[in-house]
């Protein structure tokens, strides 16, 4: 028994005419007939009764008839699953990013995406960047938005945003104006984020730092971005963080531009360069055309 002699057999025996079915099929009447008995032949049972006056079906066509179109609704089913899947309609996408990417563009693109494929389960997990290259190694996300891009000849890296860099400090200090000037500042703590594992954002912010000279030697070390912020808050130091950052109000922190620029940050989108799936593709698609609207 295969497929196409259950096409002919439930055509046969939703029709109950040999004639009908067979023109249903779009084939001759005898080649049909001769399958329907290989069929029954096969299965050691007789599945139609015929007759000059009348066709109907058997207990075992009964049976059959009942089990054959289960059985195509089943692969009808699959097959549009299978094509969904294989659009990127349905399916799941896992995507890391670091806690910054939710003050930019994050949100934008995962609206964008959303509107795009509903249907699509997406998994959002936050990660520095250390854990975010380990989880796309490993194949346990499928795309990560990092600051700045992975360094990884197996990983195909491409800019989303270039930020500068700003001051967030606790509203409580004067910084003499719109701007901040750190070499003003009374060796203030500089929060410090993520403290393990390094490289870091924080190395970014430290290497920028000592190209102008500032002293950081005073340093707070914690493991994201709202921490940092809720530290700065409170008055325990100041924290440079991306410009996207200061769009987003927040008790007790101001964000201030750096008087002598600082440097800039990168939001990068990265994933394997094996990686051909179709969900991510589109989401890369879509993640670059916000960002192109967005710049």
């Amino acid at each position: 028994m295969n497929f196409k002699q259950l096409t002919y057999f439930i055509a046969v025996a939703e029709e109950l005419h040999f004639g009908r079915a067979a023109e249903r099929l779009d084939m001759a009447q005898p080649p049909l007939s001769r399958q329907i008995k290989l069929l029954e032949e096969s299965l050691g049972a007789v599945l139609i009764n015929r007759s000059r006056n009348a066709t109907c079906l058997t207990q075992a066509g009964e049976r059959l008839l009942d089990r054959a179109q289960s059985i195509m609704e089943q692969l009808n089913d699959t097959r549009l699953e299978v094509k969904r899947l294989g659009q990127g309609a349905e399916g799941r996408l896992r995507v890391g990013f670091v806690g910054s990417a939710t003050f930019g563009i994050l949100p934008n693109i995962l609206k964008s995406y959303r509107a795009a494929y509903p249907d699509v389960n997406l998994s959002l997990i936050p990660m520095n960047n250390a854990k975010l290259h380990r989880a796309l190694v490993t194949r346990e996300i499928d795309v990560a938005l990092t600051r700045p891009a992975l360094q990884d000849s197996d990983i195909v890296s491409r800019t989303l945003t270039e930020e500068d860099l700003i001051a967030a400090v606790p509203d409580t200090l004067d910084t003499g104006g719109r701007s901040v000037d750190l070499a003003a500042l009374d060796q203030p703590n500089y929060i410090l984020y993520p403290e393990y594992p390094r490289p870091s954002y924080a190395d970014l912010v430290l290497d920028c730092c000592a190209r102008q000279g500032f002293d950081t030697s005073r340093r707070v070390w914690t493991m994201d971005i709202q921490t940092a912020l809720s530290l700065v808050a409170i008055g325990e130091g100041i924290c440079i963080v991306p410009a996207s950052v200061g769009t987003a109000q927040r008790n007790g922190v101001r964000f201030r531009p750096i008087r002598a620029p600082l440097g800039v940050t990168t939001l990068a989108l990265n994933a394997r360069i094996d990686e051909q799936g179709v969900h991510v593709c589109n989401f890369k698609r879509i993640a670059q055309t916000v960002a192109r609207k967005t710049g």
